[in-house]
């Protein structure tokens, strides 16, 4: 029987980020993907030139089909646009007992905000102590601290442990935003922090990567594994993904991953 993860995100035209890459990522893990779409976005690999949400009835509609009827193993959650989504995403899920994956969409690789000031308190206080795993970048992790934003590795781990007493069992701090030749994600949860490393690939075609290291995690949590497991699984894969999207050359901006790295060239 196929595992199933479910994405609770934004539509990505590009096909590089956003529910695509959430669900081009669950494939070629080896897991079937449902989709709830929060919002239609008019993008590529420049610019976000639109963005139209979804009404809040369809989205609870979409959730509530989906969880009626397909065995949900585990849930990424990406793009919510509006306090007022956060809300009805954290309602909808509310008999949900599986793990979440939260990834805080909040600012687009283009600049674009998707993610608006006042949804940051509710993001805090209604998601967070649902998550399993949050997976924030650091300037995401900054503005749901309302810190400054921090680069070096000890503040990067205490960040990591102010935002894990938040609520969620285990928080990931991205470290692609920041500086020098090995780019170290920090995995941080009650027993402490794990680095995880991985040498910086100089590419400008990173497009999607928050949302495919989030689905990626997923993907692993569906199909049973431990959290640490399913995050070196996503890590390490996510690593091939990158080194391989220049393959792709996919649009004249910031192009995607390459998600099927493993299976076509």
């Amino acid at each position: 029987m196929a595992s199933i993860a479910l994405t609770i995100a934004g539509s990505d035209s590009g096909g590089g980020a956003g529910i695509q890459a959430d669900l081009k990522t669950f494939s070629a893990l080896g897991v079937y993907g449902a989709s709830v779409i929060t919002a239609v976005t008019a993008q590529n690999t420049q610019d976000v030139t639109a963005v139209h949400p979804i009404p809040l009835d369809v989205v609870r509609a979409q959730i509530a089909a989906v969880l009626e009827d397909l065995d949900v193993a585990a849930i990424k959650i990406g793009m919510l646009g509006s306090p007022q989504l956060v809300t009805c995403v954290a309602q909808a899920l509310a008999d949900f007992d599986g793990p979440i994956v939260l990834d805080p969409v909040m600012v687009a690789k283009s600049g674009a905000v998707l993610l608006p000031p006042e949804a940051i308190a509710p993001l805090r206080t209604e998601l967070l102590p649902r998550a399993t795993v949050l997976t924030p970048n650091i300037p995401e992790a900054a503005l749901l601290l309302d810190q400054p934003e921090t680069l070096t590795a000890e503040a990067l781990r205490q960040q990591g442990q102010n935002l894990l007493a938040l609520g969620p069992q285990a928080v990931l701090m991205k470290g692609g935003h920041g500086l020098g030749n090995i780019c170290t994600d920090w995995l941080i949860n009650e027993r402490g922090a794990l680095g995880l490393e991985s040498d910086r690939i100089h590419t400008r075609n990173t497009h999607g990567t928050g949302c495919t290291l989030s689905s990626g995690i997923a993907a692993g949590l569906a199909r049973g594994q431990s959290v640490e497991t399913a995050v070196r699984a996503a890590h390490g894969w996510l690593h091939r993904a990158i080194l391989r999207a220049d393959d792709l050359s996919i649009g004249h901006g910031h192009g995607p991953v390459h998600h099927f790295h493993e299976v076509w060239t």
